[in-house]
């Protein structure tokens, strides 16, 4: 990758006496957050994700109602409060920005898209805020939505699920892949219910599966940026329940050994307690899945565990020790009833007084 090959001529020029090792440190060039076992890693020292959702400021900003002015004033107040990443969702419904026929053939992407999304990861460089970036949503296959069936086509068909990777996945992941802050594409959000709601039209698994495949070895054979599935449910991300949608064995079927995902993210809210189990009191290996990656909770309620009575500190707090690499609170800018800005910036000053060294490892400018 290209990445590794800068990497080596930077060591060539060490070498031979040709660079200044004091220009290098704390630059930019250092932040790329990387794998390493069960640990991401930023240069080498150990990241832990301090991370909130900021979903959208107004639905389908990007190509849409894009507002840098919020998301510079709202990443420097995360940043202020010790809040290292945020998960934002590039298109939350398909209707803007992305150009899909009826067909299902993606061709692209519409200029006022790419110019948002420049400002933006832009933005997120300055404040020094990890983009967990996704892509598409099981909104885009809701009966509401004008262009549903477009997107259901698109996903039932390996040919059309190729135009997607071919037109959208890897011209994103090449044209930000320089930019460290974007650490990672979310492929999907809660894809469960593409499965279980008839007003998502109930796919099957083996075209969601199969379409992750070659989402992520495109991302894979073109960045370095990591992959993941933020499964609504550890139900679909563990062998103990329905099975691991989205395990290497079953990725690499369908698309070979750059098809995997770098960790996993699933998603929490109270309601699953009564099913598999509080994630607050409970490890990813409890829960049974695989433990040779990180694994972080991509979506947890910001105001807590209000029937358990227990606030975001204090899950938070025990998600850490249970060993989750990260808690992604929903949401930082308080777009429905699940808390906002007040619960996350406790939470975040708390875990950022916690494990400094973790959260901002290159240092907090």
């Amino acid at each position: 990758m290209k990445r590794c090959i800068a990497l080596a001529l930077s060591v060539c020029l060490l070498l031979f006496g040709c660079a200044d090792s004091s220009s290098q440190q704390g630059s930019q060039a250092d932040r790329r957050v990387t794998v390493e076992g069960t640990s991401f890693k930023v240069d080498g020292k150990e990241l832990w994700f301090n991370g909130v959702n900021t979903p959208w400021d107004n639905w389908n900003d990007f190509g849409g109602e894009y507002d840098a002015q919020f998301w510079d004033e709202h990443f420097a107040q995360l940043h202020d409060k010790g809040i290292n990443a945020s998960r934002v969702w590039i298109s939350c419904n398909g209707e803007v920005g992305v150009k899909i026929k009826e067909d299902g053939s993606v061709t692209g992407l519409k200029d006022k898209m790419w110019e948002d999304l420049d400002s933006f990861f832009q933005i997120a460089k300055k404040h020094e805020i990890y983009i967990m970036a996704t892509l598409m949503s099981f909104d885009h296959c809701k009966d509401s939505n004008s262009k549903h069936q477009r997107w259901r086509t698109m996903l039932q068909s390996e040919e059309m699920s190729q135009t997607y990777v071919d037109n959208y996945v890897i011209p994103f992941v090449k044209r930000y892949d320089d930019n460290d802050y974007l650490f990672s594409v979310d492929l999907c959000n809660e894809p469960d219910w593409i499965v279980e709601n008839p007003e998502c039209g109930q796919l099957q698994w083996q075209d969601l599966s199969r379409f992750f495949a070659q989402c992520a070895a495109g991302v894979h054979q073109n960045s370095d940026v990591l992959v993941t599935v933020g499964m609504g449910m550890v139900k679909y991300n563990s062998d103990n329940y329905s099975g691991n949608y989205v395990s290497d064995k079953v990725l690499k079927g369908f698309a070979g050994e750059d098809a995997f995902l770098d960790y996993y993210s699933p998603h929490f809210y109270e309601w699953q307690v009564a099913n598999w189990g509080n994630a607050f009191e409970k490890s990813p290996k409890d829960f049974g899945m695989p433990v040779d990656r990180p694994v972080v909770l991509g979506e947890c309620p910001a105001e807590g565990l209000k029937n358990a009575k227990k606030p975001l500190t204090q899950c938070t707090d025990s998600a850490y020790s249970k060993g989750w690499q990260g808690v992604f609170a929903w949401t930082s800018n308080g777009v429905d009833d699940c808390g906002g800005i007040d619960q996350v910036s406790a939470s975040a000053e708390q875990m950022y007084q916690k494990i400094p060294e973790l959260i901002f490892p290159a240092g907090k400018s």
